[in-house]
């Protein structure tokens, strides 16, 4: 067997690039951002642990929700939709970037959720920007007014509609307009030979059809449990 040219031979596989995160490391990185101290937000996670402790998790990380009030914001984006309030704190970080006439159409299935929802969307002062339509969110979308756009989507509710929801959405996005969905590193399940877990087979399918989707460009990012932002390219 022929041997390799020497400078092939010693040639290494580029390294990866990345910090690994540990709890103090997490901790700085949640103090360097904007609003890094909102009483508000701090509040409506102490209440939301407080009443809902088995649900708490699924609120977004306080870094995710300062990077949606950002992209909203920077794209300008007047017309928002979020799948999946729970107790509103994406929803107000969302609500935050949008201009003062701006709209944010909020679905759910809990109105116990929401009710606390309603709640911080007041004292955030921004509950004029917040119309919710309680029910599934498939069926909800259905009865949208053919017209109806969007700038900004967050996708954040059964995992197993995922894909349907992003269909439904997608033709009512304008151009250049994001969709981000939360949860799609699937709790570190994803990146093996296998994947033996449901939902994280759902979101690994998911992850690889976004990737190829000449409709939309994607990024997943290592924020929290996995954020895909989606530019919107028709």
């Amino acid at each position: 067997m022929k041997a390799k040219p020497w400078h092939v031979r010693r040639q290494k596989a580029e390294p990866l690039k990345y910090t690994a995160l540990n709890d103090r490391l997490y901790r700085y990185l949640m103090d360097q951002r904007t609003g890094a101290k909102d009483t508000v937000l701090d509040q409506l996670r102490a209440e939301t642990r407080r009443c809902f402790p088995s649900d708490a998790p699924m609120q977004i990380a306080r870094e995710q929700g300062t990077l949606m009030t950002l992209l909203v914001a920077a794209t300008g984006a007047c017309d928002a939709i979020e799948i999946g309030t729970f107790t509103g704190y994406s929803s107000i970080c969302i609500a935050r970037g949008l201009p003062a006439k701006g709209k944010l159409l909020c679905l759910d299935i809990s109105g116990e959720w929401t009710a606390l929802a309603q709640k911080y969307w007041a004292k955030a002062g921004v509950e004029n920007k917040i119309e919710l339509r309680l029910g599934p969110a498939l069926d909800s979308l259905k009865k949208l007014r053919p017209v109806r756009q969007f700038d900004f989507a967050f996708i954040d509710a059964a995992k197993p509609e995922y894909d349907a929801y992003y269909e439904a959405v997608l033709p009512r996005m304008r151009k250049n307009g994001l969709i981000l969905f939360d949860n799609m590193l699937s709790g570190g399940r994803l990146g093996g030979k296998t994947i033996k877990h449901p939902i994280a087979k759902i979101i690994d399918r998911l992850n690889r059809k976004l990737a190829k989707d000449k409709r939309v460009e994607s990024v997943l990012l290592p924020i929290s449990d996995g954020v895909t932002v989606c530019r919107v390219l028709h």
